[in-house]
């Protein structure tokens, strides 16, 4: 199965090309107010080189969140398109499960990706790794970074990853102390999008074009002005 994934949630913005959850490639960008006029371009890129067109691809996943608000429309809009010209499937993914998902290699049992949704708040959730599957603990949302750090078992290691993590750190160690393990891995998650969207789509879980909704957990800051 090929899959074109893609990640538009945060600043570390990706695409990635996989078949059969092997990685073909991946254009990876760390340039949040450029996602709009290079993610076209990356894809096209990504095509040309591994001689395929758009209707050769079975189907997409994209990272529908949480994040940024104009992020996710970007990325949902794209493969919007994509799907509902080729009328194939798309698997939406949780931005903060492909985050755990690149932790699962340090040896660890839990993992907290953090994502800054700002306003004194995180995106986040607590995942544990049962056999090769990954549990949500603490359910995904937005939360204020001290009632979440409360809720966490301050008697476990936890891997932390995510840009929340360098905005809240100094929280995170006083309330974790040595239990805490801050991850410097990268943050581009594109390959990781199309890992888990390719298990949606095999377990036939994929959605539709018109059915593919965002995850944003809170209101955006146009909406609370109303």
């Amino acid at each position: 199965m090929r899959i074109l994934a893609l990640d538009t949630t945060t600043g570390s913005g990706s695409v990635a090309l996989l078949e059969d959850t092997r990685l073909l490639a991946e254009i990876n960008a760390a340039s949040p107010s450029t996602h709009s006029s290079r993610l076209l371009r990356s894809v096209d890129y990504l095509l040309k080189r591994n001689s395929l067109e758009i209707r050769e691809i079975d189907g997409f996943a994209v990272a529908a969140g949480p994040g940024s608000f104009t992020g996710i429309r970007i990325g949902l809009s794209t493969i919007k398109a994509f799907a509902f010209a080729s009328r194939k499937s798309v698997a939406p993914v949780s931005s903060l499960a492909a985050l755990a998902m690149k932790l699962q290699e340090t040896q660890g049992r839990l993992f907290c990706p953090m994502i800054d949704a700002k306003k004194g708040e995180v995106f986040a959730a607590l995942f544990e790794l049962q056999g090769r599957s990954l549990k949500a603990v603490i359910k995904e949302g937005a939360y204020g970074p001290d009632a979440l750090l409360a809720r966490l078992p301050a008697h476990r290691v936890i891997h932390f990853i995510g840009t929340g993590v360098e905005v809240y750190k100094e929280k995170i160690l006083a309330y974790l102390k040595d239990k805490a393990r801050l991850s410097s891995r990268s943050l581009f998650i594109g390959f990781e999008v199309g890992l888990i969207g390719d298990e949606i789509l095999r377990k036939g879980k994929g959605v539709s074009a018109e059915a593919l909704e965002p995850l944003y957990y809170r209101k955006s800051q146009a909406e609370d002005k109303k």
